[in-house]
């Protein structure tokens, strides 16, 4: 899915992130780490989304794990 072409609106933002089991917003120098459900809806979306409301990128899916945003370190870790 191109983002840039296509955009996706918060309903479809939510269940991307419904999706992972644990979802990795990169947040400047920080990494936050949520488990997607209605208690932190709002505070994840916030974090996922851009001005424009879309998706920020880049998200990856790693096995059950969703990655978003781009920050050297949570990158760094996946390469092990």
């Amino acid at each position: 899915m191109d983002a840039k072409k296509e955009v996706i609106g918060p309903d479809k933002v939510w269940a991307f992130l419904q999706s992972g089991e644990t979802v990795h917003v990169a947040s400047g120098q920080k990494i936050l780490s949520f488990k997607p459900d209605n208690t932190n809806k709002e505070q994840l979306l916030n974090k996922a989304t851009g001005r424009t409301g879309n998706l920020r990128a880049p998200a990856l899916r790693i096995g059950q794990n969703l990655y978003i945003g781009f920050n050297t370190a949570m990158y760094g870790d996946l390469r092990g």
